[in-house]
């Protein structure tokens, strides 16, 4: 399965939609797309995981990457996710603790959601 990545900017806050699996082969294509949105200064990232059916070290490899580039421009970034496999990968390595994971976007993209 192919992975899908689209972006929408509510103000100063880009919510990132990742739809399909997130693996060796897909990850890059997903660090692109983040890269792209920090190159171009949105560091306020909401990344929406609810249409990941998949997602193996890789994809976290990634997300972490990316969470150090956007916090190194006193940016966030934020995980939307209620599936339990996908929270399950976060819970084992420990990431559950290092990123701010929501349920919905709505709960994501208050602006005191960091706080």
């Amino acid at each position: 399965m192919d992975l899908s990545v689209s972006t929408s900017d509510h103000g100063a806050l880009t919510i990132v939609h990742v739809g399909g699996e997130i693996d060796v082969y897909t990850a890059p294509l997903l660090r692109e797309a983040l890269d792209k949105q920090v190159a171009a200064g949105r560091t306020d990232l909401v990344v929406d995981l609810e249409d990941v059916t998949f997602m193996d070290s890789t994809g976290l490899g990634v997300l972490v990457g990316r969470l150090k580039l956007v916090r190194g421009q006193n940016g966030s970034l934020r995980i939307v996710s209620s599936q339990d496999r996908i929270l399950k990968v976060f819970k084992i390595t420990g990431l559950d603790k290092v990123f701010h994971i929501y349920h919905s976007v709505e709960a994501a993209s208050r602006r005191d959601a960091e706080a």
